[in-house]
């Protein structure tokens, strides 16, 4: 019989999956195999709340392929040792996966692939992740994309709701001995810091299936208003889904567009201002692409000269624990050690004050939310730290430096947001809760800290060391 092996990475689920299905509908016998091998993605390991939510998928997933027969083989080491070992033993003839597109997934895939090929084994890789493939779009002068909104116009031109494809099954799911067991590879923390994980997220493709549910039935429908309010379910929390594979764009588009066209013309939801945000996902993997070492490098080489301050581990411990005295930043990291994630607004602003009023580089923020995040995505993470400290492409204005104090009062105006991660400044007054630090007193009491630096210094600071870099 004719055997196939189908090597599961961030794409865990069995809905809309091209490998697999390709897979299945060649191939008698299906061998669904994860390998775990961290080291193969290093510098950029998965982080502490990605592998709580790498566990928790797998489980699931297992689970789904249980159902229909079939096992998930479960094994730890280096890929294409494992990969040559289970083609002997199964006597399969063909490799599938689909595609990843960070730069060490890429060399060991191309790795991967001459290796099996010279062994005279076929090796099917196919676009799973991404509406478009990094290398698809290009300027006029065939250069990669700098600017988002050239990028957007240019992929929303190609983009129709396509009908994703059918939950793959096997003629014959394929089972070998010597499966780990997830918990020998150690995934979850042995300090046990994640209670609040398992309260917020349900991590799997059912999963990923009910909150897109939610979002199309509810949220959607004020998307654009609601997306920056961060006490409100106004985004559709889809990220870690995404990133782990569970679910794609292309289901995503096509539920949702179909969602729109039920709806009369006056009730149309927030399609378009969601689907952008989507397509910042892909300019991010766009960019991470063309230029792979921007996850340690200035995209920007003017940026090469600025003068961080230098590193000051209590500040930033501070800033970790959500200890700053500064309430909207220290609510936001208090979220993110609590649920392994944090409203977008709150990021940009955690961030902001983080490279400017601390004046400490992006490297070391990215590496906490790197650790930190349940969707912690290279290429997102990487144009999100590198877009706030100014340095990125198509990033914000140096000089602008986002006020916590100020975006508290506009999009938490009445402090709910504040109020659930920062129990202890729930009995204040309502008009102290923006600005503790105006009575002293109070603030004594409750025992929250001061203020750790003066924002409009910190923020003249900055701009100050802004200035000395040469003009572009």
């Amino acid at each position: 019989m004719s055997t196939a092996l189908v090597l599961f990475r961030r794409d865990l689920r069995l809905t809309d999956h091209p490998a697999l299905v390709a897979a299945c509908s060649e191939y008698e016998r299906v061998l669904p195999v994860y390998v775990h091998a961290p080291q193969e993605e290093a510098p950029w390991s998965p982080g502490a709340a990605s592998r709580w939510w790498l566990h928790h998928s797998l489980s699931a997933l297992q689970q789904q392929l249980a159902a229909q027969g079939g096992e998930l083989h479960v094994a730890r080491g280096d890929s294409l040792t494992i990969l040559r070992a289970l083609i002997r033993a199964s006597g399969a003839d063909a490799v599938y996966w689909n595609r990843r597109y960070e730069p060490a997934a890429i060399a060991r895939d191309t790795a991967l692939k001459g290796a099996l090929h010279a062994d005279g084994v076929a090796v099917h890789s196919q676009p799973g992740n991404l509406w478009c493939e990094p290398w698809q779009l290009a300027t006029s002068a065939g250069q990669p994309y700098r600017v988002f909104t050239p990028y957007w116009r240019k992929l929303r031109a190609t983009l129709r709701p396509e009908t994703p494809l059918p939950k793959a099954r096997a003629r014959t799911w394929l089972r070998l001995p010597a499966s780990l067991a997830l918990d020998a590879l150690q995934l979850r923390p042995l300090v046990p810091w994640d209670a609040g994980f398992a309260q917020t997220w349900q991590p799997g493709e059912a999963g990923a299936e009910e909150l897109l549910e939610i979002f199309a039935d509810d949220a959607l429908h004020h998307y654009s208003g609601s997306r920056n309010l961060p006490a409100r379910h106004g985004t559709s929390r889809l990220s870690p889904h995404l990133h782990f594979g569970e679910i794609t764009p292309r289901q995503i588009h096509h539920a949702l567009e179909a969602c729109a066209s039920r709806q009369e013309a006056r009730e149309r939801p927030d399609l378009e201002t969601y689907l952008r945000e989507l397509g910042w996902r892909e300019f991010a993997h766009h960019l991470l692409y063309h230029f792979p070492g921007t996850p340690e490098a200035n995209f920007n080489p003017r940026f090469d000269g600025f003068r961080w301050a230098d590193d000051h581990p209590s500040a930033i411990e501070r800033w970790q624990q959500g200890r700053t005295g500064i309430p909207l930043v220290d609510a936001g990291m208090r979220e993110l050690w609590h649920t392994g994630w944090m409203h977008n607004r709150v990021r940009m602003i955690t961030a902001s004050f983080f490279t400017k009023n601390l004046r400490q580089h992006w490297r070391h923020g990215a590496r906490w939310f790197w650790d930190t995040l349940v969707d912690a995505d290279l290429a997102n993470n990487t144009l999100g730290w590198q877009w706030v400290a100014g340095c990125g492409a198509d990033a914000a204005p140096y000089f602008r430096v986002f006020n916590p104090y100020s975006q508290a009062a506009k999009f938490d105006p009445d402090a709910r947001y504040l109020k659930r991660w920062l129990p202890e400044l729930s009995t204040l007054p309502p008009k102290l809760l923006h600005e503790p630090w105006r009575d002293p007193r109070a603030l004594a009491a409750c025992g929250y800290p001061a203020p750790m630096v003066d924002l409009a210094a910190t923020r003249e600071a900055a701009l100050d060391v802004w200035r000395e870099l040469p003009a572009r």
